[in-house]
């Protein structure tokens, strides 16, 4: 079973790339299901309707998001209504939407778990108590977790506490793919942050000049995405069937 996981997706110029270089890294690859990160799909960032069903209609199969999940209120009652469309399970109960999908295959079925880290984040329930009470429930053989975070130390921690619990754990939220995509000593497929898909001459997408003069300045300024070429950072991760474990895992650039 080979599964893609897609880093961040940021605005319409990354939704565009995504469409354009996605069906052949599928055919290429042979990948039998594609998780991405659509938490800043929409212009401006959040994720929308419009945004969501571009995402599905580019072969994106299950849609994960993070702590922009609910900038854009036209997109509440789809997190209800789309299983396909998750928000972090450590959001209250009373949020929109669920944690967990489990997409069926047909011949098997595959769980996806969306967590959000407390690390320099608002304030959220545990990431690490709420997985240790999925893990008693029903999940898939076969079972992957984006933990949306900011601190590399939190997803590495993750990563081992729940290595050999579940088939793969990949980070989001830093738009820089890191150097450590690995597999953990108990067969769990690891990488701390996929990356991002979107324009490569800028601050995680953002005009490098506007997020610049933010940090000289401290006063508010209106983050423009930016333009120009672009690039799909992602991880391929091959999970034997019989044991949910992973026994490869590629970190892959696209431009």
């Amino acid at each position: 079973m080979k599964i893609l996981a897609i880093g961040d997706v940021v605005g319409n110029i990354g939704c565009r790339f995504l469409r354009e270089k996605l069906p052949s890294l599928k055919k290429s690859k042979g990948v039998d299901l594609v998780i991405a990160n659509g938490e800043n799909s929409a212009d401006g960032n959040g994720i929308t309707p419009s945004s969501a069903d571009f995402l599905f209609h580019s072969g994106v199969d299950v849609i994960t998001t993070g702590n922009h999940t609910f900038r854009r209120k036209e997109s509440y009652p789809l997190f209800d209504s789309c299983e396909t469309l998750l928000r972090p399970a450590n959001f209250p109960a009373t949020a929109p939407g669920r944690g967990v999908c489990i997409y069926d295959m047909g011949r098997i079925q595959i769980g996806v778990i969306n967590l959000l880290g407390e690390v320099y984040m608002d304030p959220i329930d545990s990431p690490f108590q709420i997985m240790d009470r999925l893990l008693e429930t029903s999940l898939p053989k076969i079972t992957l977790v984006d933990f949306h975070g900011e601190a590399t130390g939190e997803k590495r921690s993750f990563g081992y506490a729940f290595d050999g619990k579940v088939s793969a754990v990949f980070g989001t939220h830093t738009h820089v793919q890191t150097a450590d995509a690995s597999i953990l000593p108990l067969g769990t497929g690891y990488i701390s942050d996929l990356g991002m898909t979107g324009p490569i001459d800028s601050v995680l997408g953002v005009k490098k000049e506007l997020v610049i003069e933010k940090m000289r300045s401290r006063m508010p300024v209106r983050f423009d995405l930016a333009t120009g070429p672009c690039q799909m950072d992602c991880a391929l991760f091959t999970i034997e069937e019989r044991t949910g474990k992973t026994v490869s895992v590629e970190a892959i650039q696209i431009k």
